[in-house]
Formats: C-alpha cells, sequence, structure tokens
C-alpha cells in the first residue's frame, strides 16, 4: 500500500485482516469476509474504462512531448496523475481488497492477488516519483529530452501492466 501512502501522505497503513470464505460463499449483495467492501459487478468495465482513458492521456502526453509543445505535455501529465489517483485507489479498495478476503481459501489466488497489489506498490513508486519530479515541467522546457526518454519507458510498464490485469487480474473478478 505505499503508492496509496505515498499520494496521499498516510504513512502507517495497518494492513487488513484476513477472514478466511470460499469465493463462490461471496455474493452479489454480501461484503467480502471481513470487509464493508461489496462486490459491484460494474466494477470491471470502470476499471477497463479507466484503463482506456489512461492510456488515452499517456499517448496525448506522449504526442505532445514529441512534437515539443512542452505545454500541452504538461497539461496532459496532469490529468494523467489525477486519473491514475483515482483509478488506483479504486482499484486498491474495490479490487484488490475485495479479492483478498473473497480468496483467502485459494491459495493461489490469494497469492496472485497478493503478487499483483504489491508489484503495483513498485510500479507506483516508480511512476509517482516521475510524475513528482515533472509536475513543473511546463516551466523548465530544457527538461523536456529527458522527460520525453522516461516517459517512453514509463509508458512500456503500464501498457504491459495494463494487459496483464485485464487478461490475468480481472478475471478473477468477474468469474
Amino acid at each position: 500500500m505505499f503508492l496509496f501512502d505515498l499520494l496521499f501522505g498516510k504513512r502507517d497503513a495497518a494492513p487488513a485482516a484476513t477472514v478466511e470464505a470460499p469465493a463462490a460463499a461471496v455474493r452479489e449483495e454480501s461484503a467480502a469476509p471481513g470487509t464493508s467492501i461489496r462486490f459491484h459487478p460494474e466494477l470491471i468495465g470502470k476499471l477497463t474504462a479507466d484503463h482506456q482513458l489512461l492510456l488515452s492521456l499517456f499517448g496525448e502526453t506522449s504526442a505532445a512531448a514529441a512534437r515539443g509543445d512542452v505545454a500541452a505535455a504538461a497539461a496532459r501529465l496532469e490529468e494523467f496523475r489525477v486519473a491514475l489517483q483515482s483509478h488506483l485507489l479504486t482499484e486498491n479498495i474495490r479490487l484488490y481488497v475485495y479479492l483478498e478476503h473473497a480468496l483467502a481459501d485459494d491459495a493461489a489466488s490469494h497469492a496472485l492477488i497478493h503478487d499483483f497489489r504489491h508489484e503495483m506498490d513498485g510500479i507506483g513508486r516508480v511512476v509517482v516519483g516521475f510524475l513528482g519530479k515533472y509536475r513543473d515541467l511546463a516551466a523548465h522546457p530544457e527538461r523536456a529530452a529527458a522527460f520525453a526518454e522516461e516517459l517512453a519507458g514509463i509508458g512500456k510498464v503500464l501498457v504491459e501492466r495494463v494487459r496483464r490485469e485485464e487478461e490475468t487480474l480481472y478475471p478473477l473478478y468477474a468469474g
């Protein structure tokens, strides 16, 4: 949960307690065991739509940087930051916490969820650092070349992460 602590200023997050319950016992109208987080049938559609928005904003940021429009790149980057924070918060609470509790009895699935969540923390540290580093890009156009280079690297990681979430993680929730 480092990413959310970093994004929102919280330093000591207590880990969620895991309560064992079979995934099949968790119904749409009930909360994940040990939580008040309910299943939301529209969640995967929302998260997938978020991915499309994030990838679009990222593409617009890259295009603006490539044509040397630092002001537009900075503006799109800020939109990306806000959208990413919202997406990650939703994903962390509604998806990860729900799945970790709902799949507590399925060791393999629970381990997969745990690994995805902690991998995202690592990716999040890098992305948050990047967003902070270039938050004032419009005021420092001399940093445009370094920005474009780092942006390309961030893009590769994000595209791969989105693909893996949609192919592997989201079906666990929807199924």
